[in-house]
């Protein structure tokens, strides 16, 4: 399986369906959310911000629910302009799964550092970057696989059962 067959599979495994071209055309667009949202946790955490964790913790609720996440929105109408990019397409179920995860992480994070835990904020937000960082740089949502495993298994312990 060559590299753009594998990231082409962890993008299905996050819901898009997407070909050859696309994907390729995309390879930024859908790496931008991520990656801001990357930076701005660094930056939180190097502040240990719980404040900024929390205005963070915001964003990923609306992306969860969203048609886009919010930085789809500044992708789509600013950067892609300015860089010749297509648009982003709507945020697939799997992805919207990955940020509901990463919402509840954060505001764990946030707890964390506001109750005046600092290391062990700082260690939870290293790990959460640790589990970002595959998604913005590879496409592999760790939350997008693992709900796909279960729902492929509870589709098989269905299908057994009837």
């Amino acid at each position: 399986m060559s590299a753009g067959d594998w990231m082409r599979a962890n993008l299905a495994t996050q819901g898009y369906c997407l070909n050859d071209s696309e994907s390729r055309s995309l390879w930024l667009g859908l790496r931008f959310a991520g990656g801001a949202c990357m930076a701005l946790v660094i930056t939180a955490l190097a502040l240990s911000s719980p404040a900024m964790i929390f205005a963070l913790a915001g964003l990923g609720a609306v992306a969860s629910v969203g048609p886009y996440h919010p930085f789809d929105y500044v992708w789509n109408h600013v950067v892609r302009r300015a860089v010749g990019g297509p648009r982003v397409p709507p945020t697939a179920r799997g992805r919207r799964f990955g940020f509901r995860v990463a919402t509840v992480w954060l505001l764990a994070v946030g707890t964390l550092l506001a109750a005046g835990a600092t290391t062990a904020g700082v260690v939870a937000g290293v790990l959460l970057l640790a589990a970002c960082a595959p998604f913005t740089l590879l496409n592999l949502c760790v939350p997008s696989m693992l709900l796909a495993f279960w729902e492929r298994r509870a589709h098989r312990s269905t299908t057994l059962a009837a």
